[in-house]
């Protein structure tokens, strides 16, 4: 077929092409990404690739792989936001190609593996991580190359030894990268697939003794170290802190209930998660029927990695979305295999295919409502919340509504499933070369360290109130206060010291008669936190300014 052989290939390439295009194009995205950038680059000024600092403050909330990893491009490319982004986006790439991978071993149909491939580099959140957020994008490539290796360990046991070494090297790394959760998830999904098929007398053949001891001698040296230096004190602040107070307490945002990551599931996997319920179908179809073969055993696997990772965060009460984010690619390849198998074979109607024309008209209801949406939204904006590529993107989300409603119609599901992810692709290459440069308006922290940079001698104090901007760390390569309640604040004010303090414009005019000294406003940019309501609105995102007490 001309579809697997020439056209989703070609567009598979172009998809993965552009997860390396213009990597340090844009600025640092606050406050996640600040983090990744900047304490390798203070391990490097102090020489210590031990204790990670930021702000030039002990910073122990992580372990230590990722700043080892930007540490090292750094010191072969040099320091720049797009060296880091290069290591976030290369494990997006090694995402795509375990993906690949996997559906080869889970599916019995040859187009299976450019889909799944396909479906996970279209993805547009996936797409938007792979150039923000390191931490979680390496602990889902860490925990996708554990999936991997125990899938291919099953599915050629002929060669299980290699796979399972090379699986706890992933373990190993994945912990050094995240912490405990990136070998306790996987060893419960692995144990319960063992459960299911009766098959507990296996685990003698998995490796444990010996992949202990791969995974600990990755893992644990540093935590050695960390320990000869400073004894329990950072180690058991982060596995607490950062592991059973978060499982146990809320932090960030409150009222996200136990049925919070169902939706997530769906957003975070686009566009494959449409073909969920058609590739439920299938699977409960083959386990009522007791099909054999290790595909049918690997796509239970697959739905098992799935149900555990969003059961067990759906006990958390601290609920953000990222933490289910390492189904991604169990999600592609589960859509691929039925997307293969239901549209580019001929086969007769069933109860099956019918799920999978629902998916595809959700996807053309989908692409319609946005587009109109977006549309609305920018008829709303006017002049308030200008971002170039929003017309575009919807005008070809609209088009591609139709098309695939069309397609439906005349019985060419595979078609419009080639259409689906073609439209997925353009949008991430409009939101490069279009919405991201544009967007730099909204992103004030380059503008105001050049005007830092011109003015402020090396004693001054600058300090952010109000202000969640640690990417300027980075761009000043300073110390900078972070000052949390008002009355602190305007102490400091008063203080006489030479001060740069960047906060909200609003709690500026509050303030500003209370000081008693005078203050200048240095400059003053829109923020970066745009919220709907006020774009539909008609007004603009809220402003932030630089202000200074050495008014000239």
């Amino acid at each position: 077929m001309r579809l697997t052989r020439f056209v989703l290939p070609a567009v598979l390439c172009l998809a993965a092409l552009a997860y390396l295009i213009d990597l340090g194009g844009s600025s640092i995205w606050d406050a996640n990404e600040a983090y990744y950038v900047e304490t390798p680059r203070e391990m490097i000024e102090r020489g210590d690739w031990v204790n990670p600092t930021f702000n030039y403050e002990p910073r122990f909330n992580k372990p230590v792989l990722a700043y080892w990893v930007v540490g090292g491009l750094y010191k072969m490319f040099g320091v720049s936001v797009g060296v880091e982004r290069l290591a976030i986006a290369g494990l997006a790439l090694v995402m795509i190609v375990a993906a690949w991978f996997l559906a080869r071993a889970a599916s019995i149909h040859p187009a299976a593996p450019v889909l799944a491939a396909l479906g996970l580099a279209a993805n547009p959140r996936f797409f938007m991580f792979a150039r923000r957020i390191l931490i979680d994008v390496m602990l889902a490539s860490f925990m996708t190359l554990i999936l991997l290796c125990f899938a291919l360990a099953e599915r050629y046991p002929a060669r299980r030894r290699v796979f399972l070494i090379l699986m706890y090297v992933a373990v190993g790394l994945g912990v050094l990268a995240k912490g405990p959760v990136a070998a306790a998830l996987p060893a419960l999904v692995f144990l319960l697939y063992l459960g299911v098929h009766g098959e507990w007398r296996r685990l003698r053949d998995m490796m444990v003794p010996t992949g202990t001891a791969i995974a600990l001698a990755i893992a644990a040296p540093w935590y050695v170290m960390l320990y000869a230096q400073g004894g329990w004190t950072h180690i058991s602040s982060f596995l607490l802190s950062e592991n059973v107070e978060r499982f146990t307490s809320t932090f960030g945002p409150t009222g996200r209930g136990p049925f919070f990551y169902l939706g997530v599931m769906f957003t975070d996997s686009l566009p494959w998660a449409l073909a969920l319920p058609a590739a439920l179908a299938v699977w409960l179809r083959d386990r009522r029927q007791a099909t054999s073969g290790p595909e049918v055993r690997l796509r239970t696997l697959l739905w098992l990695w799935i149900a555990v990772i969003v059961g067990f965060f759906s006990f958390s009460q601290t609920k953000q979305d990222l933490y289910i984010f390492p189904i991604v690619s169990a999600v592609a390849v589960l859509g691929a295999d039925v997307l293969a198998r239901q549209a580019f074979t001929d086969i007769k109607p069933s109860r099956v295919s019918r799920w999978l024309i629902g998916g595809l008209a959700a996807a053309a209801l989908l692409l319609a409502v946005g587009g109109a949406f977006a549309l609305y939204v920018i008829s709303r904006a006017g002049s308030s919340f200008a971002i170039e590529g929003l017309t575009a993107a919807a005008l070809i989300a609209l088009v591609a509504a139709v098309s695939i409603a069309i397609m439906i119609v005349r019985q060419l599901p595979a078609a419009a499933v080639a259409a689906l992810a073609a439209v997925f692709v353009a949008f991430n290459w409009i939101l490069i070369t279009k919405v991201l440069p544009s967007f730099e308006r909204y992103k004030p922290v380059v503008a105001f360290s050049a005007v830092i940079r011109q003015q402020a001698q090396p004693g001054d104090t600058i300090a952010h109130f109000e202000a969640a901007l640690p990417s300027m760390v980075f761009y000043l390569q300073r110390h900078i206060d972070l000052v949390e309640d008002e009355q602190g604040f305007v102490k400091m004010i008063q203080s006489g010291r030479p001060l740069y303090v960047v906060l909200p414009e609003v709690r500026y005019e509050e303030l500003a008669p209370t000081f008693g000294v005078r203050t200048c406003v240095l400059d003053r940019r829109p923020a970066a936190d745009v919220k709907l309501r006020d774009v539909l609105a008609g007004r603009g995102p809220a402003s932030l300014v630089l202000v200074t007490t050495r008014c000239q």
